[in-house]
């Protein structure tokens, strides 16, 4: 059996003063609050997520 791939991210940027589907997109992405990481699988649709928000996340 094939394992899913995953990916962390984490939130080193506050959402205040962003756009409102950006702060949805990092809600979206199971992120609340600074430092805060998620371990999400890795597919086009949350890669997508991230580039959105790429100067607010980090992928580790």
């Amino acid at each position: 059996m094939s394992e899913k791939k995953t990916v962390t991210v984490k939130l080193v940027r506050s959402v205040i003063g962003t756009k409102a589907d950006h702060r949805a997109t990092v809600k979206g992405l199971g992120l609340r609050r600074m430092n805060s990481t998620a371990v999400l699988e890795d597919t086009p649709a949350v890669r997508g997520m991230i580039n959105k928000v790429r100067y607010m996340v980090v992928v580790l």
